[in-house]
């Protein structure tokens, strides 16, 4: 049985959450979110123009907006809001972030960990994730810091090439 889906703008609550994620690299720059309720909440940043129309439509839409992350319960049974790359375009990022240089900007994203010489610049405060940037300042990705490793400084959790590397299961 199909579960329907379901649209509208966050909650406070869900507002909340994903602000604090944006707290941990920088500051929030983008205040109107909408999800769909599905299996998962899956969050979208809109503009009110765009929500005027959604809620003018007869049809209700899959999506809308650009896609930034998911609200899920964790294993610890807590609601958490789960990022993507693009919400971090939504953040004015001023820590827990790294610019790679070339070589390694280029291994990050064909999947690879990035080891310390790799690192051009960081800044790390508190949070294990950052926020990996390339020297122009493009996104590319999201990364776990692992101090006591020279090797795999930080280890790649998702990348912009990711999509392109998905194996079609026959």
């Amino acid at each position: 049985m199909e579960q329907e889906l379901r649209y509208r703008r966050v909650s406070s609550w869900e507002f909340d959450l994903i602000l604090r994620e944006a707290e941990k690299y920088g500051e929030l720059r983008h205040s109107f979110f909408a999800v769909v309720e599905g299996k998962f909440r899956d969050v979208y940043a809109v503009n009110e123009e765009v929500w005027r129309e959604i809620e003018n439509l007869k049809l209700k839409p899959y999506s809308f907006g650009t896609f930034v992350g998911t609200i899920k319960v964790d294993e610890n049974l807590v609601e958490k809001f789960y990022p993507n790359i693009e919400f971090f375009y939504f953040v004015d990022i001023k820590k827990n972030y790294a610019i790679l240089k070339p070589k390694a900007a280029f291994l990050f994203t064909t999947g690879k960990d990035v080891p310390r010489r790799g690192i051009k610049e960081y800044k790390w405060e508190g949070t294990k994730k950052l926020v990996l940037f390339d020297e122009n300042g493009v996104i590319l990705g999201i990364g776990r810091i692992q101090s006591d490793s020279e090797r795999s400084f930080i280890k790649n959790i998702t990348d912009v090439g990711e999509f392109i590397r998905r194996h079609k299961k026959a």
